[in-house]
């Protein structure tokens, strides 16, 4: 029977260190938790930002210089609304498409010789279909010449505190002088947002009517995720596939910006999984290991 004895104490000692490894584990920080980049590490730059208070929720490589591509045009579209407001153009206003503008490659709108179009639709062919022709001239009609009004953009940008952005041209073409970080395009889109909320309302628009035709967009986040409101997308090869993703709603205002990405979808996909984490107080406050597209 002495032989015995032992084994009762043995078992409450163990139940014992299971009880405390048990309450150790509910008192750890939560776990890491790990995060698909569809970009190689060279490409990626993404910033998640509370747009109501301006606290940086997540960042990766946000001030590495980048090509912003189509997200240039919301720098077009902001000085296009700043002349709406100061009434030096109407939404009725006819801009002439020149020859050179028409001759942009696409994606365009296909404007022949002489033709116009009002401020409106021209907002719309931006936004929606990120027409290359429309940009430059809107860019010709308010500059002058598309050089000078990349001149007024970048000292926009300065005004607005992007301090790493440099324009070239109206469309985000590609052009080896321009650049820009994704912390910029956050400070863009916020700005936006904040200076025209009576114009806003065109980021979210994914068709329009023109000349009796109806032209689809291409911003697959429209819809996707409940509270996605705009902004814009961009690509060109030199960029990847880049955005920037306006969110509102429950209380909640971010801006989302990601660039780099190897396709469209796998950057959606990105996008839906930031603005995920940053609603989620506990994902937010776990450490992030990132799993680039490379490894």
């Amino acid at each position: 029977m002495s032989d015995q004895r032992p084994f009762p104490l043995i078992q409450k000692i163990m139940a014992a260190f299971a009880l405390l490894v048990l309450v150790a584990g509910c008192t750890t920080a939560p776990p890491d938790t790990v995060l698909a980049v569809p970009a190689a590490p060279q490409k990626y730059a993404a910033i998640v930002v509370d747009a109501r208070s301006g606290k940086q929720l997540f960042e990766v490589n946000s001030s590495a210089q980048r090509y912003p591509a189509s997200l240039t045009k919301m720098m077009t579209l902001y000085l296009l609304f700043e002349a709406l407001e100061s009434g030096r153009v109407s939404k009725e206003t006819q801009i002439p498409v020149s020859d050179n503008a028409a001759r942009q490659p696409p994606t365009k709108l296909r404007f022949r010789r002489g033709e116009t179009i009002d401020v409106d639709s021209a907002i719309r062919a931006i936004v929606v279909k990120s027409a290359n022709d429309v940009a430059v001239a809107v860019g010709e009609y308010l500059g002058g010449s598309e050089e000078q009004f990349a001149g007024m953009m970048t000292s926009k940008a300065r005004q607005l505190g992007m301090s790493s952005t440099v324009f070239r041209n109206a469309s985000g073409l590609p052009d080896g002088g321009q650049m820009t970080t994704a912390r910029d395009m956050a400070v863009l889109g916020m700005a936006l947002r904040n200076r025209f909320p009576q114009h806003f309302h065109y980021f979210s628009e994914s068709d329009f009517m023109f000349r009796g035709r109806l032209v689809r967009g291409h911003n697959d986040m429209l819809g996707r995720v409940r509270g996605v409101d705009g902004i814009k997308t961009g690509y060109i090869r030199a960029s990847g596939f880049n955005i920037v993703t306006s969110y509102s709603a429950d209380g909640r205002q971010l801006i989302v910006v990601v660039m780099g990405a190897d396709s469209a979808r796998q950057r959606n996909d990105h996008v839906e999984a930031l603005i995920q984490r940053s609603l989620s107080p506990t994902v937010a406050d776990a450490k992030t290991r990132l799993m680039f597209v490379q490894q």
